[in-house]
């Protein structure tokens, strides 16, 4: 999976993590998992203490068949070939609050959702809001 980066940026400060999976066949595992509920989160964007409408950033907590917690964001710089990235959701900060939920049943798997989100990046046409409205809104 090309658009994969197992790292990504989920603190306030754009902090990078360590990779959580450490070969293809781990990520290509997970890319395949059943998403069974996915959380819209929000969270204040770097050096704000609170968020407000599109001042924010936003992503999908998605609970997959094997109980883990991933979150699905995207945002300028985030990835290597698409900056949609996935990170274990144990890795993002207190600061983050559930805005949304959805049910999915596992009808959708977590590449659905990273193909939801976009490859590209625009601030203004296609950013954290526009993708992971998308990934909500998918049936």
């Amino acid at each position: 999976m090309s658009s994969w980066k197992s790292s990504g940026k989920s603190g306030e400060g754009g902090e990078s993590f360590p990779h959580d999976l450490k070969s293809q066949a781990d990520i290509t595992a997970l890319y395949k998992l059943r998403v069974f509920r996915a959380e819209r989160l929000e969270r204040p964007l770097t050096n704000l203490s609170a968020a407000a409408g599109p001042i924010s950033h936003t992503g999908v907590r998605v609970t997959l068949e094997d109980k883990s917690q991933w979150l699905i964001h995207k945002g300028s710089g985030f990835g290597l070939s698409s900056e949609t990235v996935v990170v274990k959701a144990e890795h993002i900060s207190d600061k983050w609050k559930v805005i949304g939920s959805k049910d999915f049943g596992g009808t959708k798997t977590v590449s659905d959702f990273v193909k939801a989100g976009g490859t590209d990046y625009s601030l203004l046409f296609n950013n954290c809001h526009d993708g992971s409205k998308r990934m909500m809104d998918q049936h």
